[in-house]
């Protein structure tokens, strides 16, 4: 039998004390520890799960239940299609970080959430938890427009496998080409995806030595250019105009569209844009699995949330990232939604992280922050140029921002996927 020996403070005498006993006490103390459970294991799950264990330097169980067992870097998508990026070079395996860093993993669907028993059924098995943290992403809503969808007749980019598809179809293009439509339908909110495709399709139409043959037009229900669905920045679209007339661009803006068919685009003013290619951003949804929990979620499966990002209706459960939702705070003659994905997210899994440990803690939630009120950084792409989007505030009113436009932009959106992919792969989610 297995002993180790302990010093008696009677005297100078030992005794054994049997590693079974040991494993017990571990083993209770294991049942003492508050389980945090994660859906999702991209930006806001990661970022969440490896945070919160942070934050209780361990002294916590957390889970994280991913339909996906590798994380994306969604950003680099738009160069996808043209080569300039595989699936290699943009994920990596999950599993790996996370074991690491002491974080249970489990590749599996979250399939129904039992809030008031604490419970999450998965395709994995059921889970219970203390405190769950939802971040699941989102889900296009193809059904917006007719003609879009994997089987429709426009492209889009917006996850791995749409990509890899838009890849596809570009090579078809290079073989026969024509003329170009990319953009972004009505209640569409990723318009740096639709601007920066945009001005990569332009650069590669030029490398291509087929800028001259081909006719390159850009929809958008924004009501200008460069409003982004944040309201735009001061000189924003004067400075898009002058990006679209350098390079040639027709624009349509403030407008939705009707129905893609093949080889045009049929926009809600019944103007038509003719294509051999087209690219277009759709809306995003939460999951399905969340819209059905009514209690917390809206009707396109977001969960309301407060600017401690728990849910308005349960205080152990958290929304980060495009699973949450967020008030638009204007009204538009054709809808548009806001960005979330990035920089929004990885704030939002910080605060939740920083209030699920206050709350394990004994502690009142401390960390608060209205999506409107986080600052707005962007490096928007442009094949071998760009733009560098900065200001106080995500949402108006802002005291300042600022657009500036250059070849560094492009350097620097190179250096950070090299340095975000490095640092989510070691899980140093505490660095900037």
């Amino acid at each position: 039998m297995t002993t180790v020996l302990s010093w008696d403070p009677r005297g100078w005498l030992c005794q054994p004390i049997m590693v079974e006993h040991l494993a017990l006490v571990e083993k209770e103390r294991a049942m003492t520890q508050k389980k945090v459970l994660v859906l999702g294991g991209n930006f806001g799950g990661l970022t969440a799960a490896l945070a919160v264990r942070h934050e209780l330097h361990g002294d916590v169980e957390v889970r994280v239940v991913s339909a996906s067992d590798h994380f994306l870097f969604n950003p680099s998508l738009i160069w996808l299609p043209f080569g300039k990026r595989r699936a290699v070079d943009i994920t990596f395996p999950l599993a790996p970080t996370f074991e690491v860093h002491g974080v249970d993993f489990v590749h599996g669907e979250a399939t129904r959430l039992d809030l008031a028993a604490k419970k999450v059924t998965t395709s994995a098995g059921d889970y219970d938890y203390d405190y769950l943290v939802i971040a699941t992403g989102y889900r296009n809503d193809f059904d917006v427009v007719p003609g879009l969808g994997p089987s429709g007749n426009a492209y889009t980019i917006t996850t791995l496998e749409d990509a890899i598809h838009a890849g596809e179809g570009w090579r078809r293009f290079l073989e026969a080409p024509g003329d170009i439509v990319v953009g972004a339908t009505q209640g569409a909110g990723c318009f740096g995806a639709a601007y920066e495709y945009l001005f990569n399709v332009s650069h590669q139409l030029r490398k291509a030595g087929l800028k001259k043959r081909v006719k390159l037009s850009f929809v958008s229900p924004e009501p200008f250019l460069g409003h982004f669905g944040i309201g735009g920045l001061p000189h924003g679209e004067s400075l898009l105009g002058m990006f679209l007339k350098k390079e040639k661009i027709t624009a349509f803006v403030d407008v939705g569209i009707e129905r893609v068919e093949p080889g045009r685009v049929v926009l809600g003013d019944d103007r038509t844009v003719e294509f051999s290619y087209a690219m277009l951003v759709p809306p995003f949804l939460g999951q399905e699995v969340v819209r059905a929990a009514t209690d917390i979620a809206d009707a396109k499966g977001y969960v309301k949330v407060r600017d401690t990002y728990q849910s308005e209706a349960y205080d152990d459960v958290y929304a980060v990232g495009v699973a949450a939702a967020v008030p638009v705070p204007w009204q538009t003659s054709t809808p548009l939604g806001i960005p979330k994905t990035g920089f929004p997210t990885e704030r939002m899994a910080h605060v939740a992280a920083r209030n699920i440990a206050a709350q394990i803690r004994g502690e009142a939630p401390h960390a608060h922050e209205e999506f409107g009120d986080m600052p707005a950084v962007c490096v928007m792409d442009a094949g071998n140029n760009g733009v560098i989007i900065l200001a106080d505030k995500m949402l108006p009113p802002r005291s300042h921002g600022v657009l500036i436009p250059g070849p560094e932009a492009h350097a620097m959106k190179l250096a950070f996927e090299k340095y975000f992919l490095w640092k989510a792969r070691h899980g140093y989610v505490t660095l900037p």
